[in-house]
């Protein structure tokens, strides 16, 4: 479960998981700063929780590819954000991230 401030927890179902998505960049490469108004949302993050596994037709659920601390890729449009103690998060299907990312 993600532990989120103030002590709730957040156990999403099935092949769903939560992912904490990364902080925008406050420049540019070339030092300009951005306003809040300009920044792309970045479209990756950590997984913070992550559900028991697709079920299966024969009623096992299948184990998810990406476990918690997990940095992943997503597409840019995937899950539904939602706040839990202040803190921005995005609930989506296992389907919808591209990579994990490594190293």
């Amino acid at each position: 479960m993600a532990a989120v401030k103030k002590g709730s927890k957040l156990q999403p179902l099935g092949e769903r998981v939560v992912v904490e998505r990364d902080e925008s960049e406050e420049k540019t490469a070339g030092g300009i700063l951005l306003p809040d108004t300009a920044k792309d949302k970045p479209a990756r993050g950590k997984i913070v929780s992550v559900g028991n596994g697709r079920l299966l037709d024969n009623g096992t659920r299948s184990a998810l590819q990406v476990k918690v601390g997990d940095r992943v890729i997503f597409s840019s449009y995937a899950g539904e954000t939602f706040k839990v103690d202040d803190c921005e998060l995005l609930l989506m299907r296992e389907d919808d991230i591209l990579a994990i990312l490594e190293g």
